[in-house]
């Protein structure tokens, strides 16, 4: 009997051994190697395809960026230029004005002055140290500068003026009025695109009449005909001749940015 009960517990324990196996078994993973490798690398790779699709996106839309910033430059550039042109003609006409309107007064000066004398004395008892170096006392040279002059200021009639400035200046080639009138002659011509004869005016303003109130102006011409003719080297020169003999003036200031924007 006792044999019988022994047989039963080894028999039970075999069960139990067999048991534990078959639950081992059946728990253990099976893992394959190759696809798990596969299947990471195919992770890595994706990650890294969607950094740099990421990094391209990021260039290129900083690329557009910089390309309409750039653009935004260039057309504030280009009005400050046309605003600067502007401010340029502007402040050039209105010293012309200014220019006129000294002159025109002390013009009526002198003619109120001389209309106030008790007598008018005889030709050769004038004295040449009292006749004014600014103006003429010929009425008729007065009366052909300021109706060439007038056509230009009053009348607009320019086609009219230069004509009538080319007669003024065969006809009186030594009047105090001379240089102005070469310089409006060249001023007309200048505008008409005539830059040749222009040129030829401005420079017997500033050649011939060194004194003269208008050979500034005459110079900041002289470069700007060089500028348009594309003579570079000759315009900065003239440029700088103006600014070295006429710093303070309104033409010297009007030459600055001419001359930055050749450099």
């Amino acid at each position: 009997m006792k044999q019988t009960f022994s047989n039963r517990i080894a028999l039970l324990g075999l069960m139990l051994t067999a048991s534990t196996s078959i639950v081992l078994a059946a728990q253990a993973p099976v893992i394959d190697i190759n696809s798990t490798a596969s299947a990471e690398q195919g992770t890595v790779s994706l990650s890294l395809t969607d950094q740099l699709a990421n990094i391209e996106r990021k260039l290129d839309s900083r690329n557009r960026s910089q390309v309409n910033i750039q653009r935004q430059l260039d057309d504030l550039q280009t009005q400050v230029n046309e605003l600067r042109g502007v401010t340029e003609l502007h402040t050039h006409q209105l010293s012309q004005v200014l220019e006129r309107q000294r002159e025109l007064y002390q013009e009526l000066d002198r003619r109120v002055s001389e209309a106030l004398k008790p007598t008018v004395p005889a030709p050769n008892a004038i004295d040449s140290t009292a006749v004014s170096k600014t103006y003429s006392d010929n009425l008729t040279e007065n009366e052909a500068y300021d109706k060439a002059l007038n056509l230009v200021l009053k009348d607009k009639r320019y086609e009219e003026a230069i004509p009538e400035f080319r007669h003024f200046n065969q006809t009186y080639p030594q009047s105090t009025y001379a240089p102005n009138a070469h310089y409006w002659l060249g001023q007309l011509l200048f505008n008409k695109g005539k830059l040749n004869e222009a040129e030829q005016e401005f420079v017997i303003v500033v050649q011939q009449f060194k004194d003269s109130s208008k050979r500034a102006d005459a110079l900041l011409k002289l470069a700007m005909v060089a500028q348009q003719q594309n003579s570079k080297n000759k315009a900065i020169k003239l440029y700088r001749q103006l600014l070295s003999e006429y710093p303070n003036s309104t033409s010297a200031q009007l030459a600055k940015p001419r001359l930055e924007s050749l450099k």
